[in-house]
């Protein structure tokens, strides 16, 4: 009679046997269990009791358990609660003369595979015993699976981390500028341009993996500094009133770099706004006050880029005293259909007039949004609807 159908094919016929440990503490249940497993194919190895049990599984390697609920010195759930300790996946099949309610909640807390009542069938058994190493053969499989996807994840992510330092150096090489317009709506003329760097560098595809690839490699001063020293190279071509948007980090303010009157950014500072984003924290910089005066002496004015998202609140109006604000895109987009949006740059412009401040509405897209703004009394407009960022200078559509 075939016990263990599906079995014997897969171990084949050199395959060592699969070794089970039986635990009861009465003889003729043991050996009447190891009769049917040994029968079946399996190597059976015997065990009175939890304590010589857990003796077993220290000198022999086992692939399934089966043990009786109820014996002496360790009982057979305190010896799985033992066994879950240190082998957590190990396959028990539990036997239980008088099945309780609590101790099948405790079997199922400890995770034994199946749970059998006593008088055991032996066609029972095997099937169970069949399906419990079946089933630890699965799990085993999908631990495999698992651990070589994290570890081709953690090589990929590896060479990743390996190949950033090239991108990086790359994507600084092949740095440019490209110039967007600021318009004045009232004067319908251009009132300055904002540089923004891109690099034809593909690994890093966009500003924002640019900076993270600086931040990550520690890196920021390196990009700031390629940035400052090209993007006043087209200013010569620009009209002498036109001002120049220059984007820093705020590591950048931690650069000394920065404040070298000899610099050719220096050489512009009448005509350079520094743009401070409001989105990072300026509290990681010492003497933000001190830095920002030394910055005015050079002659550049500052901005606070993104107000209205960020962290530091109208806290950044008294540190850095701002020339001009840039209100962040999220107030500007559809603010023609959301009054909240209008009463806060409303309270915002009214606020920034009663202390000199210009504002600036970046982000604008439609017409509606446009007339909206100005209806609110700004001024100082920047966005697609005008031109997208370009070689300098793009003419913009006013």
């Amino acid at each position: 009679m075939q016990l263990v159908s599906g079995l014997a094919p897969e171990q084949g016929p050199q395959a060592p046997a699969l070794k089970v440990l039986v635990v009861d503490d009465e003889p003729l249940v043991r050996q009447a269990l190891k009769r049917v497993l040994a029968g079946a194919g399996y190597e059976v190895v015997l065990a009175e009791d939890g304590q010589q049990a857990l003796e077993c599984l220290a000198k022999h390697p086992i692939d399934l358990v089966v043990t009786d609920v109820a014996m002496p010195n360790l009982d057979g759930l305190s010896f799985l609660r033992q066994v879950r300790e240190h082998s957590p996946d190990l396959p028990v099949i539990l036997v239980a003369g008088a099945p309780t309610t609590d101790s099948a909640i405790s079997a199922l807390r400890y995770r034994a595979t199946e749970y059998l009542a006593k008088p055991i069938d032996p066609t029972q058994l095997l099937e169970a015993t069949e399906h419990a190493l079946r089933m630890d053969k699965l799990a085993g499989l999908r631990r495999e699976a698992l651990h070589m996807q994290r570890e081709r994840a953690l090589t990929e992510s590896s060479s990743k981390e390996l190949a950033l330092p090239m991108q990086f150096n790359r994507a600084l090489d092949a740095l440019y500028m490209v110039y967007q317009p600021i318009v004045s709506w009232s004067k319908r003329d251009i009132f300055g341009y904002e540089a923004l760097v891109r690099s034809s560098e593909t690994s890093l595809p966009h500003p924002g993996a640019l900076f993270d690839a600086a931040e990550r490699l520690d890196r920021v001063s390196d990009l700031g500094r390629q940035i400052r020293g090209k993007c006043t190279a087209p200013m010569p071509q620009a009209h002498q009133d036109t001002s120049l948007f220059v984007n820093l980090h705020t590591r950048d303010l931690l650069d000394e770099t920065l404040y070298d009157p000899h610099s050719e950014l220096s050489r512009w500072a009448s005509r350079v706004v520094l743009e401070i984003t409001e989105r990072a924290t300026i509290d990681d910089v010492d003497d933000i006050a001190e830095r920002m005066a030394r910055l005015r002496r050079l002659g550049f004015r500052i901005a606070i880029d993104d107000i209205g998202a960020g962290y530091s609140g109208l806290n950044c109006f008294a540190t850095i005293r701002p020339d001009l604000v840039k209100l962040d895109i999220t107030l500007v987009r559809g603010i023609n259909a959301d009054p909240v949006r209008r009463r806060l740059v409303s309270l915002l412009i009214e606020l920034c007039d009663d202390l000199g401040i210009a504002v600036v509405g970046e982000g604008v897209e439609t017409l509606a949004e446009r007339d909206t703004l100005v209806a609110l009394g700004l001024d100082l407009l920047q966005g697609y609807l005008f031109a997208r960022p370009n070689a300098p200078f793009p003419k913009a559509e006013i």
